[in-house]
């Protein structure tokens, strides 16, 4: 490009380069700003650049000066701040569903929103125990699918895989679509799942959407009836183990005066609680009673157990003695 048409962009790149390379913490002095736009062809005097922050500040741009030795302008981020870019990152990082590829891409995407001094802080990533990253991007495009499916009131098809004991996948329904009423998308476990209304079965199933295969809107309108407008996963989420499925039932538990964390963290803070003795106190909750709940509480080492209903607690010590039989 011409050295004049060079001049012309003199505002746009000083645009950019407050916008990339300065924050609330770095600036650049105003000897730095002529000598990078030199580097880039442009002349440029200190009287034209006040006049040019002056006209940025005039279209809205925040520019605000550090008072060091010698004085240092910096432009203030109209979007994320630094804290919140590193949440995001982290939480791209720590996500089962994603491949690496597509992680580190993200990643790569969110610190352009940040300056080149914030980015290291950004590459300093948290550090996830025994993650497992997804080997397939198929999630993404299968949400997006559903959603479309449930905008057009249509079912879905596909075909659904579970692993084999060769660690392979298996296909299930005899190698058969599944052809189901999208009721809702969820995020559990470190993983997506879709909730469905089955006809065959009249009730509600769930299926893992990063094991879902040729995923496409069905010509078939979705299913209406009165459990799917009623349905409520809130009521699900605090009650279900693992997303795996199980009577609901009111459980009775008897929490020890150090786990009462543990059941705030997993029922949330609202349930009905009553002091009993050396400290302890009984929690109720409504569960999905299934193996994973049984585990759950063998998990807490005594901290918590079944107080009642009697029926629940001797099928607890039912499936404790079947698991040692196994052993």
């Amino acid at each position: 490009m011409a050295a004049n048409g060079k001049q012309k962009l003199k505002l746009l790149y000083l645009y950019q380069m407050l916008d990339e390379q300065t924050d609330a913490e770095h600036g650049l002095s105003m000897t730095q700003i002529l000598e990078k736009l030199e580097e880039q062809g442009i002349t440029a005097e200190r009287k034209g650049i006040y006049k040019d922050l002056n006209v940025l500040r005039e279209f809205g741009c925040t520019i605000e000066t550090i008072q060091h030795a010698p004085v240092e302008y910096t432009m203030q981020k109209a979007g994320l701040s630094l804290p919140e870019l590193t949440l995001l990152v982290d939480a791209v990082q720590s996500s089962r569903f994603l491949t690496q590829r597509t992680a580190d891409r993200l990643v790569k995407k969110l610190s352009a929103l940040a300056s080149v001094h914030e980015r290291e802080t950004l590459k300093r990533r948290v550090h996830v125990d025994g993650r497992v990253k997804s080997q397939s991007d198929s999630v993404f495009y299968n949400v997006d699918t559903i959603h479309e499916a449930m905008r057009l009131k249509r079912k879905v098809a596909f075909l659904y895989y579970k692993l084999g004991n060769d660690m392979k996948p298996l296909a299930q329904h005899d190698g058969k679509l599944y052809v189901q009423t999208p009721v809702h998308v969820v995020f559990a476990n470190g993983y997506y799942y879709l909730i469905a209304w089955s006809d065959n079965r009249g009730d509600f199933v769930r299926f893992r959407v990063d094991r879902m295969r040729l995923l496409q809107v069905s010509d078939e309108k979705a299913t209406r009836n009165q459990q799917i407008a009623n349905y409520d996963f809130e009521d699900f989420a605090y009650q279900a183990f693992g997303m795996f499925e199980g009577k609901p039932v009111c459980a009775k538990l008897r929490v020890a005066p150090d786990a009462m964390d543990l059941v705030a963290d997993r029922f949330g803070t609202e349930v009905p609680v009553r002091p009993r003795n050396a400290g302890c106190a009984e929690v109720s909750v409504t569960v999905r009673k299934s193996a994973q709940f049984f585990g759950w509480v063998a998990g807490m080492n005594g901290a918590i157990t079944i107080a009642g209903p009697k029926s629940l607690a001797e099928e607890y010590r039912s499936w404790l003695q079947d698991l040692a039989a196994q052993a």
